[in-house]
């Protein structure tokens, strides 16, 4: 199957999702078209939507202002999925607790922005997540924690005993940045895996 991936390109590392993304598509015998997002008109035509990280103010304003919050909301009311990572999982949350971000409230989780700790705190740990038969190689930089989760909202991941990788319908997100390592399960199982809808085109 001949498959269109998204990958919201305003900051964070778009070559590496891309990467990670054709890896694991390439294990259920898809191929990838990686399509960048800067403007409005890509979200529409894609089946896979990847949201990196960066800097989560500037993501989220440049998301609204040039009309792409819109066209990600119909992605994720279309049940297509979507992996947002670090900045990418505070501007698709529902609650940021920082009125500078405008999130677009798909991921019924609320976060906490930098709560463990300033770049000079980034760590990497084998993370134990549902699905995969062993420990995830995480890297965390700046990373958000998930202080609240919702009723229908599963959580595929904790460190020291809170969310780092939640599952919210289509949407999976996480506190850390599963494209910075040569493992694609990550993004497997956002895509590919359980759970996961592949759109019938």
């Amino acid at each position: 199957m001949q498959l269109t991936a998204a990958v919201v390109a305003v900051q964070g590392d778009v070559s590496e999702h891309a990467e990670a993304v054709r890896r694991a598509a390439s294990a259920h015998g898809h191929e990838v078209e990686i399509r960048e997002v800067r403007t409005s008109g890509v979200v529409p035509d894609a089946d896979l939507l990847l949201m990196p990280g960066g800097e989560s103010t500037t993501i989220s304003r440049h998301l609204r202002r040039e009309g792409i919050a819109e066209e990600v909301r119909e992605h994720v009311a279309a049940d297509r999925p979507v992996l947002a990572t670090c900045a990418g999982l505070i501007v698709a949350a529902r609650d940021a607790k920082d009125d500078r971000v405008d999130e677009l409230g798909l991921l019924d989780v609320t976060v906490d922005r930098n709560a463990f700790g300033r770049q000079a705190d980034s760590f990497e740990v084998p993370l134990d997540v549902t699905g995969l038969d062993s420990p995830f190689p995480a890297v965390f930089i700046r990373a958000p924690v998930i202080d609240e989760v919702g009723e229908g909202v599963e959580v595929l991941a904790s460190w020291e005993g809170r969310p780092v990788a939640v599952r919210d319908g289509p949407i999976v997100g996480t506190s850390f940045h599963p494209e910075l390592t040569d493992d694609p399960r990550v993004h497997d199982l956002a895509f590919f895996e359980t759970g996961a809808t592949l759109p019938e085109r």
